[in-house]
């Protein structure tokens, strides 16, 4: 898949901001057809159904009042036909859906400002064994955590110095998500975790297929962070790493 690194939180409500406009000229080109567009469902569904995610707020171009939106958008969630995440956020639900969004998407929209990381990222890019269930992120926001028929969210703060060391990543043909680097994703669970700069803590993770791992990057990101815990969990890393490509050289 094809990725874009973002170096901050501006850069990646830069590209919101892109996106969200976009999304809005679709809105506005429809309803330049009828104003009372948004109150029939097979024309929304058969004009937007290819919309993995949409807001609300899109809507009311062609409303009288962002109320008597809210309520048709409550209706369509009675009657089945969209699935509501959280106010404001919405999905055509099964048969209307024509792409279901991925579950970095739902996590990036649930919590704007945040990115997919810690034990997600990492079963992700395969670099620990486990399957993992629970998406988690990390934002300069407050913790939190959502489920919904697409799966379970949840959310650890991090300081805003801490919030680097993501991309935006395409995770299936037409959605893109913003997901840590393997040596983030890495550094926020040492960072989230009690005692996760021990050696034990990070052999038990069970690490693989490290040469993922670039090694320069690594240490970059603890010297930006700047962090004891980091600088202590750096040279362990880097010994189980050595003994993973030193095991391949012997095989």
């Amino acid at each position: 898949m094809s990725k874009l690194t973002l170096r901050s939180i501006e850069d990646l409500y830069k590209v919101n901001q892109v996106k969200n406009v976009a999304a809005a000229h679709t809105f506005a080109i429809i309803d330049a057809f009828e104003y009372n567009w948004f109150m029939k469902f097979h024309k929304v569904a058969a004009q937007l159904a290819h919309i993995p995610l949409f807001e609300s707020g899109l809507f009311y171009a062609g409303a009288d009042t962002p109320q008597k939106v809210q309520r048709q958008l409550a209706d369509w969630v009675r009657a089945g036909k969209l699935a509501r995440f959280r106010r404001g956020l919405y999905a055509f639900a099964p048969p209307y859906q024509t792409e279901k969004p991925h579950s970095y998407l739902i996590a990036n929209r649930l919590v704007c400002g945040s990115y997919v990381s810690l034990h997600a990222a990492l079963s992700y890019y395969d670099l620990i064994p486990e399957h993992v269930a629970v998406v988690t992120s990390v934002t300069t926001g407050r913790p939190n955590s959502y489920k919904n028929r697409y799966g379970h969210f949840s959310y650890r703060h991090i300081q805003p110095t801490l919030f680097f060391g993501f991309q935006y990543w395409q995770v299936t043909p037409s959605q893109w998500a913003y997901l840590a680097t393997p040596e983030k994703a890495l550094l926020d669970l040492v960072y989230l975790t009690p005692d996760g700069a021990s050696s034990g803590y990070l052999r038990a993770l069970r690490l693989q297929n490290l040469d993922q791992l670039n090694p320069g990057r690594l240490n970059a990101y603890v010297q930006r962070a700047n962090k004891p815990k980091f600088n202590r969990a750096l040279g362990r890393i880097l010994q189980i790493v050595e003994q993973e490509a030193t095991a391949y050289v012997t095989l």
